[in-house]
């Protein structure tokens, strides 16, 4: 199928609209003599010269927002939940508990190996009591040394049994600690995805605790412009309107290239600052920054969209001495200000149309006046 460019439709318009404009005059004047229409006079319009302007050179793309203050909470020990202290978006310090998980059955554990430690404790009383008399009978000649030997090594072996019982009980009590899951640090409890009667485990996500900080842009750039890419280059996070909401620079580029989606990854960290338009997990646009450059730009008003494509009038000198609009198709790129930059149609220095650009058609006299805002 035959493509046209933007250009091709300047004369088939200018063309169409001339040809109405001579079947008017016909039909208006074709009976005063047979006299000859003249040129048209020209028209007045206000211009305002194409000014060349220092724009950044960027490139938008979607990127999401990671904390780095951000505690996923899991439990480490298996149970169902009997408890929760807290509720989505409290503020808690660290510390504070926040979930618990049924002990009964670790309490119990814990009760039997006490119970274990008490009964090794009398074991050892009496093997130290035994281990005494032995000494002071052997002293006196009347057990032999092998009597006394085998005390001392009954002695012992209940210490130890002893010692392995103690460290035992600490480990179960430390376990039995862990049946009530708190908050690591301080800051604001998020989800909680789980309920009381649920039964976790180790791998279950109980919620998380955010701490506002520092956040990063996870920002994939296609791998054809990975050859720009460089450290410290600037980066800007705007909302959908392009406000400006955060400024940043890239602080890692991935050395690796995602088969999948053939994008390098990219990060810049953006300070949070307690700002509520900048969330975990957030997608927003980023614009990378690759360098800035001189363009011209024209008013908003003066550009005109017509199937899509961009088109303006510029006032150019014809062989007369006098001006002449043509109409010019455009590539734009970002506003600034009031301003479109012009990334092709129109070079500093151009006279751009800025009123009445509906009644213009390409190729008529002009008289150009310069606006003065």
């Amino acid at each position: 199928m035959e493509r046209f460019s933007a250009r091709s439709y300047v004369p088939f318009i200018s063309a169409l609209v001339l040809s109405v404009l001579l079947l008017l005059t016909i039909a208006c004047g074709g009976n005063k003599g047979g006299a000859q229409a003249g040129p048209p006079p020209a028209m007045p319009v206000q211009v305002k010269t194409a000014q060349p302007a220092k724009v950044n050179d960027t490139t938008e793309y979607v990127a999401t927002l990671k904390s780095r203050d951000t505690a996923v909470i899991m439990p480490q020990v298996d149970g169902i939940i009997t408890q929760i202290f807290v509720h989505s978006g409290q503020r808690v310090s660290g510390g504070t508990p926040l979930i618990q998980i049924d002990p009964s059955k670790q309490q119990a554990t814990v009760k039997n190996q006490e119970d274990a430690r008490a009964a090794q404790l009398a074991q050892v009383k009496w093997a130290q009591q035994n281990y005494e008399r032995i000494s002071g009978l052997a002293n006196a000649g009347v057990v032999s040394r092998q009597d006394l030997d085998q005390a001392r090594a009954s002695r012992d072996a209940a210490q130890a049994q002893y010692q392995a019982l103690d460290a035992s009980v600490r480990e179960q009590q430390v376990q039995l600690h862990y049946y009530q899951v708190v908050a690591p640090r301080a800051g604001i409890v998020g989800d909680i995805p789980v309920r009381v009667g649920d039964r976790v485990q180790t791998t279950s996500v109980l919620t998380t605790v955010d701490r506002p900080g520092t956040l990063e842009a996870y920002v994939f750039v296609p791998v054809e412009k990975s050859g720009q890419l460089k450290m410290n280059l600037p980066v800007e996070l705007v909302d959908a309107t392009g406000k400006l909401l955060a400024s940043s620079r890239i602080t890692f580029i991935s050395p690796q290239v995602d088969n999948a989606t053939q994008t390098v990854l990219i990060k810049a960290q953006v300070p949070n600052n307690n700002n509520e338009l900048l969330r975990n997990a957030q997608f927003i646009r980023a614009r990378v920054v690759w360098g800035t450059e001189q363009r011209p730009v024209v008013p908003v008003i003066a550009v005109s969209r017509i199937g899509g494509l961009y088109f303006a009038f510029v006032a150019e000198s014809d062989s007369k001495g006098g001006f002449v609009v043509h109409q010019k198709a455009l590539q734009v790129g970002q506003i600034v200000g009031n301003d479109y930059v012009v990334l092709d149609g129109i070079k500093p220095g151009d006279k751009v149309v800025v009123t009445g650009t509906q009644f213009l058609i390409d190729g008529i006299p002009v008289i150009p006046q310069e606006t003065k805002s």
